[in-house]
């Protein structure tokens, strides 16, 4: 009983303002063209601003992960030049190649204006033992044949970034 003359309180409390209420326009079906106007423009905005930020999100994804690596595969090829002295040149210009590109997307992601995490400098670290020569050479071929694998990833990723 209490609930039902509750209901019939607040119907005749609002009935006199009930034909008022329907003749006020909703804001946002007034008819003001100006308005309607900046409100499709600000969505478009919002929607290109949200779209930019995602694309920006993407591309410093990939180059952090793409710098994590190369800085991974630098460490992982000191002990690769000692383990193979007679190809030792060639390791020292690989990692020099991954240092230079590990530059280049520091470089770019600074133009970016993306956020950089600067790593403190390692030490030379502890060679792997290996019981022979062979191994050695295998475990050098596994690591060069990754690095070589991660390289190409890298770039199918760069390419897909520039195309953007």
């Amino acid at each position: 009983a209490v609930p039902t003359a509750l209901l019939l309180l607040s119907l005749a409390l609002a009935a006199p303002l009930w034909p008022a209420l329907r003749a006020a326009p909703l804001p946002d079906v007034s008819g003001d063209r100006d308005f309607q106007l900046f409100l499709r423009k600000s969505l478009e905005f919002s929607r290109k601003i949200k779209g930019d930020v995602a694309a920006l999100q993407d591309v410093d994804a990939c180059l952090e992960q793409i710098g994590r690596g190369l800085r991974a595969f630098e460490r992982a090829l000191r002990p690769v030049r000692e383990l193979l002295p007679a190809h030792g040149h060639l390791v020292e210009r690989l990692q020099l190649d991954a240092a230079n590109l590990s530059s280049n997307i520091q470089q770019q992601m600074e133009e970016l204006g993306l956020p950089l995490v600067t790593f403190p400098a390692e030490g030379p670290g502890v060679l792997p033992t290996f019981s022979s020569p062979f191994h050695e050479q295998v475990g050098s071929f596994f690591l060069l044949r990754n690095f070589q694998r991660f390289l190409e990833s890298a770039l199918r990723a760069l390419r897909h970034l520039a195309r953007r």
